[in-house]
């Protein structure tokens, strides 16, 4: 084999490598947050005991994080997930310290971690899954 026929081999090679990597890559960028799996968990721990009936985030916004459906519905103020856009979404302003409230209230903020969680699966349109 001559000297061009190995370097087209070797470029073709380290190309299809490379490709693999970035489509690897690319794919572990955009797995799916679920809100059973991933979401849930966290609003159980860090937000429910103030955000159901009797809770004094309830009584003060309406707003019930006991189901999806709940969470979905809102507050007595209006939505606070709006699916795709972490910009107007009012669960992401609250928990990312974007408003004058901070989100668990008098409470630890959530990890950075916590909050790529709520970002990643409102990004992915806030879906039930």
């Amino acid at each position: 084999m001559d000297i061009r026929s190995q370097i087209l081999r070797r470029s073709l090679t380290v190309g299809s490598v490379a490709a693999f990597l970035v489509g690897s890559l690319a794919s572990a960028a955009v797995a799916e947050t679920s809100f059973k799996e991933d979401v849930y968990p966290i609003i159980q721990i860090r937000c429910l005991s103030c955000h159901q009936p009797g809770g004094a985030g309830y009584e003060a916004s309406g707003l019930d994080l006991r189901t999806y459906e709940s969470l979905m519905k809102g507050t007595k103020f209006g939505p606070v997930v709006v699916p795709g856009n972490v910009l107007e979404s009012n669960l992401n302003v609250m928990v990312e310290g974007r408003a004058a409230i901070r989100m668990p209230h008098n409470k630890k903020p959530l990890s950075k971690c916590e909050r790529m969680i709520f970002r990643s699966w409102v990004q992915q349109g806030a879906r039930n899954n």
